[in-house]
């Protein structure tokens, strides 16, 4: 009896990656092993093991070294952070706020101990060139919001209204790295959700001492519902305040 033919399995055919792809790839595995470990606990070698080849391939492709690479998936990163405040200009603030900090917590979560790195400072990674790139995003942020608010032309926003958003982006930072710490309580949701009631909190309260906040304040509710994040905040804050009648 002829023995049954036997098909040869099939090996996948090896593909020459260009230039481009491999920088890619190589930071694609770099930022993976920086999001959940310190830079200074990554080395060359855990890169290019996790990307499958050899340390003198990275080296090739980054000839500073870890610095270099470090620095290269930063501004990777940054610009993936960058992209979070990007939102389309239609529809109430507080929802583009909404899914621009869903985007946010998302990356946040998703490499949380490069994160906290990141933003804490204090890594053998950091130079001016890292801080130059964290401030950059910071600026992106600040410049997507003054958009929505419908000041983003250069110039167009006044001192007041430029220091409430970018003390908003701060806190938005800080109770990231708090989140982070606090084994990422409250849910994303909830914490989301704070943070557009404390952005409302911020341009009410700048509105009242600031006629160009006050300006971009009212067109900003015009457009709010009832249902939604503003609406919901005025249905619980009214209370508080009426108890404090008697300072009027």
């Amino acid at each position: 009896m002829t023995p049954a033919a036997t098909t040869p399995a099939t090996t996948p055919a090896y593909r020459r990656l260009s230039v481009e792809e491999r920088r890619r790839q190589l930071l694609g595995a770099a930022l993976s092993l920086f999001a959940h470990r310190a830079p200074e606990e990554v080395s060359l070698d855990d890169v290019a093991e996790a990307a499958g080849v050899s340390r003198p391939l990275v080296y090739r492709y980054f000839p500073g070294g870890k610095q270099q690479l470090y620095e290269a998936a930063l501004g990777s990163a940054a610009d993936e952070l960058k992209l979070c405040f990007a939102e389309p200009q239609t529809g109430p603030l507080t929802r583009r706020l909404t899914r621009a900090l869903d985007r946010y917590l998302t990356f946040v979560d998703q490499h949380d101990t490069g994160f906290s790195a990141l933003l804490q400072g204090g890594s053998v990674a950091e130079t001016s060139r890292t801080t130059a790139t964290v401030d950059g995003v910071r600026r992106a942020a600040a410049e997507q919001i003054l958009t929505h608010l419908g000041v983003g032309v250069a110039g167009a926003a006044g001192p007041r209204l430029r220091m409430m958003v970018r003390t908003w982006i701060t806190a938005v930072e800080a109770a990231s790295l708090i989140w982070l710490d606090e084994d990422k309580q409250p849910p994303a949701g909830e914490l989301r959700d704070w943070l557009v009631d404390h952005f409302i909190a911020l341009l009410t309260v700048t509105a009242a001492t600031d006629a160009q906040t006050a300006a971009v304040t009212r067109a900003a509710l015009a457009t709010e519902t009832a249902d939604g994040p503003a609406g919901v905040l005025a249905r619980r804050v009214i209370p508080v305040i009426a108890e404090a009648a008697h300072l009027l």
